[in-house]
C-alpha cells in the first residue's frame, strides 16, 4: 500500500512538474519534436498552454488517487485517476489537432 501511494505520488508530481515547465517556461523541447513542428511561433504561448494543462490535469488525478489509496484503499480509488487521464488526453487531443494538425505532423 505505501509503495503504491509512493510511485501514484511521484508519477503524478512529476506529470505536475512537467507540465508546469511547459506551460509556464514554455519548455516544449520536453515533448518530441514532431508534436511541435507545425506550430507557429505566435501559437507557441498557447499551445504550450494546452499541452501543459492536460499534463497537470493527469497528474493532479493521479495524486488524488494516491492520497485516496493511503487513506482507504479500495477500487473507488481509481476513479480519479482515470477521470484526470481522460480529462488531460481530451485537452492534450484538441490541443493538437488545432494547433499541430495531427498528433504526428508528417502523418496522416
Amino acid at each position: 500500500m505505501l509503495v503504491g501511494f509512493l510511485i501514484e505520488l511521484l508519477v503524478g508530481m512529476l506529470c505536475v512538474i512537467m507540465g508546469l515547465l511547459i506551460w509556464l517556461k514554455r519548455k516544449v523541447s520536453l515533448i518530441h519534436d514532431y508534436h511541435y513542428q507545425k506550430v507557429s511561433e505566435k501559437d507557441l504561448p498557447a499551445y504550450s498552454r494546452g499541452i501543459g494543462l492536460g499534463l497537470i490535469v493527469m497528474g493532479a488525478g493521479i495524486c488524488m488517487s494516491a492520497f485516496l489509496l493511503l487513506v482507504k484503499p479500495s477500487l473507488w480509488c481509481d476513479i480519479p485517476m482515470l477521470a484526470g487521464i481522460v480529462g488531460g488526453i481530451l485537452i492534450l487531443n484538441k490541443t493538437q489537432k488545432k494547433y499541430n494538425g495531427s498528433w504526428f505532423s508528417g502523418q496522416m
